[in-house]
């Protein structure tokens, strides 16, 4: 469920137009933040970017519900766990786009690793998640695998910032935790939390447009590495 958060808490700056080269120019001298993965599995994500008309626009899925998948029905970016055939998590994050979203990205520009990060800890805490930026130049028609992705579409990246799209999520699972979240599409059913909204929140720092005073109350729960805290 997703609750609006107050416009004391909303006061952020609107998002200046942010084409692909702006994006290309500050991914270009970044340096992705590590996490130590020995003993650790792997996934990864691809956030992939095209040109859009208000800002360059992001690739996101609404996962195919099921219910023994912890992440059912959740937006997301394609992706997921790296396989003994794929030689980097690049790789892997170009693969599951394919499988999952039809989108070829052999030949799409790279435009760098964002960032790496524990996956839920109380799901897999022994997860580390890469997220890998593409630019997608040419249209593709999506081809979504029902058993993944039940849907698929493009958010301008300036619409992160608009207030009335940033809320306070809660799942039933942590009722006392709101997370902060952001509505992508029709309210409490297409926001974006968790680690999708990390990996956006990173991206957006690098670009020098980050979202600005946090909302929510994560921060009583965990600290800034996403440790819980009072351990």
């Amino acid at each position: 469920m997703g609750r609006r958060c107050s416009r004391r808490l909303c006061r952020l700056a609107k998002l200046e137009v942010v084409d692909i080269e702006h994006v290309r120019s500050k991914l270009s001298t970044h340096a992705p933040a590590r996490v130590d993965s020995r003993g650790h599995q792997q996934a990864a994500v691809a956030m992939v970017l095209r040109e859009g008309e208000r800002s360059a626009e992001v690739l996101l899925i609404e996962r195919a519900l099921h219910e023994a998948d912890p992440w059912s029905g959740h937006m997301a970016f394609p992706g997921g766990r790296m396989e003994s055939h794929d030689d980097s998590t690049r790789t892997t994050a170009a693969r599951e786009t394919f499988e999952e979203v039809g989108v070829e990205l052999t030949d799409a520009e790279y435009l760098g690793h964002i960032d790496e990060l524990v996956g839920n800890r109380r799901v897999s805490p022994r997860l580390v998640v890469s997220a890998h930026a593409f630019h997608l130049a040419e249209h593709q028609e999506f081809l979504l695998d029902p058993r993944e992705v039940q849907q698929a579409f493009w958010f301008p990246l300036a619409g992160l910032h608009d207030a009335d799209r940033q809320v306070e999520h809660v799942i039933p699972e942590m009722p006392d935790i709101r997370f902060p979240g952001i509505v992508v599409g029709e309210p409490d059913r297409h926001v974006v939390w968790g680690l999708t909204f990390r990996f956006l929140e990173r991206m957006l720092h690098v670009i020098e447009h980050p979202l600005g005073e946090p909302w929510g109350n994560l921060s009583q729960f965990v600290d800034s590495a996403g440790e819980p805290k009072g351990r």
